[in-house]
């Protein structure tokens, strides 16, 4: 058994200079796939829902092939990566929707805070009680993941004291979500919450992790983490994805594994102790020091990425798919993204120097997986 996974990927448009500019207006109009966000400088776009990752790979990278080539259409422009507005533009809003209340509210209420882009990450679950169990762990679980992502160290040209500035800034909403015990707690507390305008609809549910499908909050049928950053390297996203999907297989094949039986802390001090996970990642990613869920004893966000991946890793060959996890350690050897381009700074490249010298890296990357595994990409 795999499961399906679907991802939803968020980036920036812009200059080969790094100069971020709003395009996604021109790009939805004129491209199936992609959908605007709140501000006109990023642009999303899905991925259909596939249980192999060779599909999954291509599926990254045809989109941004096919934007790349109209972004050449209309100038001199390119996909930026990074998960803030790395160099300038964090003092106003671009929207791309003037007309929309929904972003309205949004700009009112957040500002720039969320003009952010990322990757989230789906994956199938159909049982409603299974995927609250699965969101419970992954919950207590998503500040590994946003360490292995982490590629927001800047904003406006300045290193921020972040290694994630995205989930550092990020407004968590509603201010507090409890882990769901069963599906009908799920869907009594999303309808007080919207009852009491602390959530807008059923999307405006902004946490780490959250149970998703077609008629939210009723009828749900995959877990969403949505903590990542965005990762540019498909290999690497993929790689970050198998041990999520290794993780869930584990937590589907032992009906015993949940914080609310296992763990030495209440549910309340849980949801206190993720908190503090997470602001501890955002701040250093990997090298960051979190409490384990499980027995409060401190562990170096790295090593615990280690010790997960090593525990599930006989789980990710058995179904096939434990090559896919094996880029995880250049991860832990080498860094993130922000780590890397902070170690950049720290010899002396600028901010601008440092991005765009990123933006070529991903551009040659993209290039080098299109011709070495999806050669029958259409250009």
């Amino acid at each position: 058994m795999v499961l399906s996974k679907g991802f939803e990927i968020e980036m920036y448009t812009g200059t080969p200079q790094g100069e971020i500019v709003g395009l996604s207006d021109k790009i939805v109009a004129s491209l199936d796939g992609f959908v605007r966000e709140p501000d006109s400088r990023n642009v999303e776009y899905i991925t259909a829902p596939s249980d192999n990752y060779e599909q999954l790979l291509c599926a990254l990278l045809r989109p941004r092939l096919q934007l790349r080539n109209y972004l050449k259409q209309l100038g001199n422009y390119t996909l930026i990566p990074g998960s803030t507005l790395s160099l300038s533009g964090s003092d106003r809003f671009y929207r791309s929707d003037p007309n929309n209340p929904y972003h309205d509210y949004i700009e009112q209420t957040y500002g720039t805070k969320v003009v952010t882009a990322s990757v989230h990450i789906n994956v199938g679950i159909s049982d409603p009680e299974l995927l609250m169990r699965a969101c419970r762990i992954i919950r207590l679980e998503a500040p590994l993941y946003l360490a292995l992502s982490a590629s927001s160290p800047f904003i406006d040209g300045k290193a921020t004291g972040y290694h994630s500035t995205r989930w550092g800034l990020f407004p968590q909403t509603p201010e507090k979500v409890p882990l769901f015990a069963s599906h009908a707690h799920h869907i009594e507390w999303v309808e007080n919450q919207l009852a009491a305008g602390t959530m807008q609809n059923v999307r405006h549910l902004w946490v780490s992790v959250r149970p998703n499908g077609d008629r939210r909050p009723y009828d749900l049928n995959r877990l969403e983490l949505r903590i990542c950053d965005l990762v540019t390297d498909p290999i690497a996203l993929l790689a970050i994805t198998a041990l999520l999907e290794a993780r869930l297989l584990q937590i589907i094949e032992n009906p015993h594994l949940d914080p609310l039986t296992q763990s030495n802390f209440s549910d309340v001090e849980l949801i206190t102790l993720t908190a503090s996970n997470e602001a501890a990642a955002a701040s250093l990613s990997l090298d960051a020091q979190l409490i384990h869920w499980l027995d409060g004893r401190s562990i170096l966000a790295r090593d615990w990425i280690a010790e997960l991946s090593n525990e599930v890793s006989a789980i990710a060959k058995r179904h096939g798919f434990g090559c896919f996890l094996s880029p995880l350690q250049k991860i832990l050897r080498e860094g993130n993204e922000a780590q890397q381009w902070l170690q950049l700074h720290s010899v002396g490249f600028d901010t601008t120097c440092v991005m765009t010298q990123a933006i070529r890296a991903t551009r040659e990357r993209e290039i080098e997986l299109e011709n070495k595994l999806c050669s029958s990409l259409v250009t």
